[in-house]
């Protein structure tokens, strides 16, 4: 049984000591690393579990009771833990184990956060949205556009669990980025909230790069020869995706803006400077999405107003055509009438010369109408 089977069954234990009994199931066989989407079971609510020391990865085995043990027993080193969607059942053993407040348990369980940091004694719980770009061959009226997911963090001094919702933003990838710079990783759990929240923030620049192609897309189909005839609906797709988007971003600047200013004991000075540079980039991404915004609201504005135009267009075209129409329609109507003393009534050339009439009427407001324009 792998590890993560084994401390999945902490929802059937309570405290310590059953954990301790999970921990000893443990040992029975090597623990395989689960951090890679690739390599993680699907329904296994534990992802992965690993202590580090001066930045180094432990090697072997080890139970998560026992690693917390060691590595405050030694004052040196941290546990990483991650889940992905557990339940109370779940988590109720682990937010014993490291006596997590039970507010934060239930936002870390319930998921659909907001974006956000709080102190609860020595622990700090951050929660960041993540969002991913989603790949469409034509945008439609009812394209998904971004797709968003949760990350919940746990920081203490000896150790940071990951609470991980949606099926993206896998941290397996940043897990092995960490560990190939233990400098970084030796400046405790700080470091990892801080990978973390940069990988958010990147994704958000990357999300926001694909979302300008598709405005782009609709900026052209709208100024396009047959513009007036392009869907709104995409145009009020994007708007929605884009709000989704907002929601993510815009709250997290405060988060942020507070783990890069103000002091806060399981932050490193040294790691707030790195939290400066992801301030700076999630204000990057703050300004896209309200420019993208802006220039929605004056794409749909542009387009009503094609629209319009084109209305206009064809009223008047119509209103041609019934001028023209209108002059055959008055003479046919003045002869139709059943008077025996009506000019040229009886003549041998009057029906002809009553045809001719008309076209030639219907032939000068044509000329005029098309000189004008309105044809």
């Amino acid at each position: 049984m792998s590890m993560a089977g084994n401390l999945r069954k902490v929802t059937h234990l309570s405290g310590v000591g059953g954990l301790r009994k999970v921990a000893r199931l443990a040992r029975r066989r090597p623990r395989v690393d689960l951090s890679h989407p690739a390599r993680s079971p699907l329904g296994s609510s534990v992802v992965n579990c690993v202590t580090y020391r001066d930045g180094v990865r432990v090697p072997g085995g080890s139970d998560l009771v026992d690693a917390v043990e060691r590595v405050r027993k030694s004052g040196d080193g941290f546990v990483w833990l991650g889940l992905h969607e557990p339940t109370d059942q779940e988590f109720a053993g682990i937010a014993e184990l490291f006596d997590l407040h039970p507010l934060a348990v239930e936002d870390a369980v319930e998921a659909h956060q907001r974006p956000k940091l709080e102190r609860y004694g020595e622990t700090l719980f951050a929660v960041f949205k993540t969002v991913c770009y989603v790949e469409h061959e034509e945008l439609t009226a009812t394209s998904e556009v971004v797709n968003t997911g949760e990350i919940m963090v746990f920081v203490g001094e000896d150790f940071v669990i990951t609470v991980r919702h949606g099926m993206h933003g896998s941290l397996g990838p940043l897990r092995e980025g960490l560990e190939a710079e233990p400098q970084q990783l030796a400046k405790g759990p700080a470091a990892v909230l801080h990978a973390i929240a940069d990988h958010v923030v990147d994704d958000y620049l990357l999300v926001t790069d694909s979302v300008q192609a598709d405005i782009d897309q609709v900026e052209m189909d709208v100024f396009a020869e047959n513009g007036a005839r392009a869907d709104p609906g995409r145009i009020y797709q994007l708007k929605r995706e884009l709000l989704e988007l907002k929601r993510a971003v815009v709250p997290l600047g405060r988060p942020v803006e507070d783990l890069a200013t103000r002091p806060i004991r399981v932050v490193d000075p040294e790691i707030q400077a790195y939290f400066r540079d992801v301030l700076d980039h999630l204000m990057r991404a703050k300004e896209q999405i309200a420019s993208f915004d802006e220039l929605l609201n004056s794409i749909l504005q542009a387009h009503l107003a094609q629209v319009t135009v084109a209305q206009n267009e064809d009223m008047r075209k119509i209103t041609a055509w019934a001028a023209v129409i209108a002059v055959p329609t008055m003479v046919c109507g003045v002869y139709g009438m059943n008077f025996d003393y009506m000019p040229e009534l009886h003549w041998s050339f009057g029906y002809p010369l009553v045809i001719g009439v008309m076209a030639a009427a219907c032939l000068v407001l044509y000329r005029g109408f098309r000189r004008s324009g309105w044809l």
